[in-house]
């Protein structure tokens, strides 16, 4: 990709966007293929114990790191923005606050680790055997944590620059990595839950290092600034850092309020049965499936947006959400018609529980109504996130977790898990309508 691409300037094309959200997508779907390949690993290779500490602490640096994904998010919107302005030595500064930030909050956990994992463990009233073989998962991952989160910043910048493809090499290296090491560590060497922490640490701070070289030749191209190559009074300019704060706050906010959203569903699927609770974490699977491909588009908006609004340029602002808005709509379009028509054997593929399959069968229409109306709601995370609108992000996550709360509860009472699907459907809703006057504004405000 040429330089002229990766700054926005050339023509925006339903083409263009979709050869920058293909690697996305695929980028995306690399993840939960880890995790099968680590299931598989500790099912074959380890004990009981491992298979509980491996579901349980993955399942905690999964929280911990997902609410650290506005190091990810603010990165793509300040970098794009900062790349659409013709501002490079700002490119530069808007990746170094985060990469500082992500580093210090990796020490961070990893000074915290014990009475994180104490604390953690008890409250999930795991067993000695699980509790002591998770406890040496975490003290083994938590290694990486500096360079996961550093990561983050790293591969927000690679959005914010429109490096899809270089997105994909990165995503593919990790995990990549991560499978062939925790096979050999976990099964060659016996080293079980541990030798998976092991594992993902080292291709951790691997691929960050790898991550890092790259993009620092990237960014080493494009300075023909004036300025050093680190701008420390850029970076450390006390109203960009507290600017890069509040949006990092806003999105840690946001994100929290979406975990208690999905939470909430957990809990209220569990209160109606095994069989409801199973089939609804089913269910799940095949919406974060169809997350792959939305995000995808959702990633090209980011930085397009983010582009058009650095360069204050209203047009191509609107171009790149019509464009990348058509090209969301059919995918969720397909992908719910998929859902509808296939999903029955997808269910069967999934599970060979009568009762667990015979209540998600009868839910999959929820699933597909789900997956076509949460495009907008994708999009126009991807629009604010791109234009570092994240207070706005922050206000219409909170107004639509109390939406659905107060919805779930008299539904589910009322209509059992039909009444919770439908308090789910309108939770993404919610997210969509409660950001369009703020889209509104933003619109009018490139025009002034």
């Amino acid at each position: 990709m040429s330089a002229s691409e990766a700054s926005g300037s050339t023509p925006l094309t339903r083409a263009a966007i979709a050869r920058k959200a293909w690697p996305i997508i695929l980028a995306n779907a690399s993840v939960p293929l880890l995790g099968l390949v680590d299931t598989a690993v500790i099912g074959r290779y380890g004990s009981t114990a491992d298979l509980g500490a491996l579901a349980l602490g993955a399942l905690l640096f999964n929280f911990v790191y997902w609410s650290f994904g506005f190091l990810r998010m603010a990165t793509t919107g300040f970098v794009a923005q900062a790349a659409g302005a013709g501002d490079e030595a700002e490119v530069r500064a808007a990746l170094a606050r985060p990469l500082l930030l992500g580093a210090g909050l990796g020490v961070a956990i990893w000074l915290l680790q014990w009475p994180l994992v104490a604390g953690y463990f008890a409250l999930m009233d795991a067993s000695a055997a699980v509790a002591g073989t998770g406890a040496d998962y975490f003290a083994a991952r938590v290694w990486g944590a500096p360079a996961a989160l550093a990561l983050y910043a790293l591969c927000g910048a690679l959005v914010g620059l429109g490096r899809s493809r270089t997105l994909l090499a990165v995503q593919l290296l990790l995990n990549g990595l991560n499978a062939a090491l925790d096979v050999y560590l976990a099964g060659v060497l016996d080293l079980g839950a541990r030798g998976i922490g092991y594992g993902t640490a080292i291709a951790e701070w691997t691929t960050c290092l790898v991550a890092a070289v790259v993009v620092w030749r990237m960014l080493r191209a494009r300075h023909r600034d004036g300025e050093p190559f680190l701008p420390w009074a850029r970076i450390g300019d006390r109203a960009r850092l507290r600017r890069t704060l509040a949006a990092n706050g806003d999105i840690m906010v946001r994100t929290l309020c979406l975990l208690a959203g999905f939470g909430w569903f957990a809990r209220q699927g569990a209160a109606l049965g095994d069989a409801t609770l199973a089939a609804n974490h089913l269910l799940l699977q095949l919406v974060s499936f169809s997350a792959f491909f939305l995000d995808g588009f959702a990633y090209v908006a980011e930085a397009q947006v983010g582009h058009a609004v650095g360069a204050r340029d209203r047009a191509r602002f609107r171009r790149a959400v019509r464009l990348s808005s058509e090209l969301a709509v059919a995918t969720a379009a397909m992908l719910a018609a998929i859902l509808w028509l296939g999903g029955g054997a997808m269910v069967r593929l999934l599970t060979t529980l009568p009762d667990v399959a015979a209540v998600a069968l009868a839910h999959l229409p929820w699933v597909a109504l789900y997956v076509l109306l949460s495009v907008a709601a994708f999009q126009l995370d991807g629009v604010f996130i791109g234009a570092t609108r994240t207070r706005q992000m922050r206000n219409a996550a909170l107004l639509s977790v109390a939406v659905f709360l107060l919805a779930a509860w008299p539904a589910a009472a009322w209509w059992g898990n039909h009444g919770l699907w439908a308090a789910f459907v309108v939770f993404v809703v919610a997210r969509a309508l409660a950001l369009v006057p703020y889209y509104r504004g933003l619109d009018s405000e490139l025009g002034a």
